[in-house]
């Protein structure tokens, strides 16, 4: 591991913002009262990365919190330490395994989950590791509120198209759909939140596709 990883894993142990592994669980049920002080809903990005979207959704919404998960810690890094600069309070970052969530959060804890430019796990063989697989999906069932949405925002047509399949088969409720984003007439304040790598991949005008959909 490069001197800059390992510096970063070190830093990352210092922030009051970022939980790992176990000593995260003692907060199941009680992210809002226990970590961020209030009474306010739960969002979650998984596959996080750097935690772009964690970062602009809490400066967007400070009436609610933001946890950013991910397991590459000197990934999280760069998202829990502008929100230690910028004094962002809603904002917190989990470095975990995102099989493992019902670990982490109790039944109707989170109001909201984006999955943003997620590794799309194209190989059959490794199905069941896509964010929308049903397994996943079940699992997400259990930690939504009545009303909790999904949303996936991702340039990889494979793991939309699959996504809505599932979410065909599974009769879930589509609230908004895309597969050209920013030419429809869905781009908000929020969608046009922008990763990195999103940038990259409309540099070489790829489409991104984006879908919203709940149990409900």
């Amino acid at each position: 591991m490069g001197k800059d990883k390992l510096r970063k894993f070190a830093e990352i142990n210092t922030f009051p913002n970022v939980y790992q592994l176990d000593e995260a669980k003692v907060l199941k049920g009680k992210w809002a009262t226990d970590h961020f002080k209030n009474d306010r809903p739960i969002v979650l990005e998984l596959a996080c990365g750097k935690g772009e979207y964690a970062v602009n959704l809490a400066k967007l919404f400070p009436e609610k919190n933001f946890i950013g998960i991910d397991l590459k810690g000197n990934r999280i890094w760069r998202g829990a330490r502008t929100g230690v600069d910028e004094g962002i309070n809603n904002l917190a970052f989990l470095r975990i395994q995102i099989e493992d969530l019902l670990d982490y959060f109790g039944a109707r804890e989170v109001e909201e989950i984006w999955i943003t430019f997620a590794d799309p796990q194209p190989q059959i063989s490794r199905e069941k590791k896509r964010l929308t697989y049903p397994g996943f999906l079940e699992k997400y069932r259990v930690l939504l509120t009545s009303e909790g949405k999904i949303n996936l925002k991702t340039d990889n047509d494979g793991l939309y198209n699959y996504t809505k399949e599932k979410v065909q088969e599974l009769g879930l409720l589509v609230h908004k759909d895309t597969d050209h984003l920013y030419q429809s007439d869905l781009v908000d304040e929020v969608l046009s939140i922008k990763t990195h790598y999103e940038r990259i991949y409309l540099k070489k005008d790829k489409n991104i596709n984006y879908i919203q959909f709940s149990f409900n």
